[in-house]
């Protein structure tokens, strides 16, 4: 469609590209969220959801298990800092080989936001992988399930968010059942060490942060959860390869494994690559719903890691462990409800007694007439 405007000294002309007229990859990738080849754009939000949800639980769980093998190999709690830049480095790679399938390969999100998320990635991924070679597995996770009300106060201090109640309710449930359910299991074998509680409190506070940076930033520039996923990790590689050259931390790493490649590359990088797939997914719900909700399901995730440490290893049961597990469910129920209350709204004590004396007055008009 064509308008002129014509005069002895003015042209103006506008303009309209037909339907059938190709739009620009970055006006079609606008809207489009696309992980590990598929498209969420496409469907709703429920099954978006979902999608995200299966995602999280399936990678995540694998990944959870692999961590906590290759730990328990002997001598290898030492390197932690090395695990994670060998982590860092497979993430780089498989970002860069995920950005070059997509057409939009521009990097959107400045590089000082960048340098930011990188500190916060390595704080939350090194410090959290470090604090395994002083604490046991179910130590830790007591402190990695209390990051919920961080995220909320990262939420309100950094982008202004106001939540409601069942925000709150969600995020306290979700805490205290992951407590409960795990502290059976750390009363089993308690390893308590000031330094491993040290690092895992700076992994928190990081993990607080770097959810609500990451959602500002993608959202601010549009950025592809492959782009968050190369420039973040590669830089981060960075400073870890830095730290570890300084503090000579990377030749003896180097050596003990190279004794043993298949279970430490070999386990690190399926560790890695089940890690990748993982993030990719919390990226996607952290773009589309938000860093409270993706928080919220990883919580969840980590209720389900405990149970299935149950199954492949031999542990005292208590019925301690269904009763938090329903309050983990009543948590998440809560944040998905808050999410969407527009659409499920559940009725008040006024609207049953209103709609029972509709009904009757219908029913009386009805034999009346």
């Amino acid at each position: 469609m064509d308008l002129k405007f014509n005069n002895s000294r003015k042209y103006i002309s506008i303009s309209v590209p037909s339907k059938t007229q190709t739009m620009s990859p970055h006006i079609k990738s606008i809207d489009d969220i696309v992980v590990l080849g598929i498209n969420l754009s496409r469907f709703n939000k429920l099954t978006q959801f979902f999608i995200c949800v299966a995602g999280v639980f399936v990678f995540y769980l694998i990944y959870g298990y692999l961590q906590e093998l290759i730990f328990s190999m002997e001598g290898f709690k030492p390197y932690g800092w090395y695990l994670t830049l060998v982590q860092f480095a497979f993430y780089s790679i498989f970002g860069l080989i995920e950005l070059q399938l997509i057409q939009d390969k521009r990097r959107r999100i400045p590089g000082k936001t960048y340098m930011i998320i990188a500190f916060l990635t390595v704080g939350t991924m090194g410090l959290s992988n470090t604090s395994l070679g002083y604490l046991n597995y179910p130590t830790q996770v007591i402190f990695k399930c209390c990051k919920l009300i961080p995220v909320m106060l990262g939420g309100v201090f950094i982008q202004g968010k106001r939540y409601n109640v069942a925000d709150v309710s969600a995020a306290v449930c979700m805490s205290l059942g992951l407590i409960w359910f795990t502290l059976a299991d750390s009363t089993i074998a308690p390893n308590f060490n000031l330094t491993g509680v040290i690092l895992i409190s700076l992994a928190l506070c990081a993990d607080a942060v770097i959810g609500n940076v990451q959602e500002k930033a993608m959202k601010l520039h549009n950025a592809s959860n492959s782009e968050m996923v190369l420039y973040s990790y590669s830089i981060g590689f960075v400073y870890i390869l830095l730290g570890l050259t300084c503090t000579n931390g990377l030749g003896p790493a180097v050596t003990f494994c190279s004794k043993n490649l298949i279970r430490t590359y070999g386990y690190a990088f399926l560790f890695s690559l089940t890690g990748y797939f993982g993030i990719s997914f919390v990226l996607a719900l952290i773009k589309i719903f938000g860093a409270l909700l993706a928080v919220t399901v990883t919580t969840g995730r980590k209720a389900m890691t405990i149970v299935l440490s149950f199954i492949f290893f031999a542990k005292p049961f208590t019925f301690q462990y269904i009763w938090s597990g329903l309050l983990v469910v009543l948590g998440i129920f809560l944040n998905v409800y808050s999410k969407n209350m527009d659409k499920i709204r559940l009725p008040s004590l006024c609207d049953l007694i209103n709609k029972t004396l509709e009904a009757r007055k219908s029913r009386t008009l009805a034999q009346t007439v």
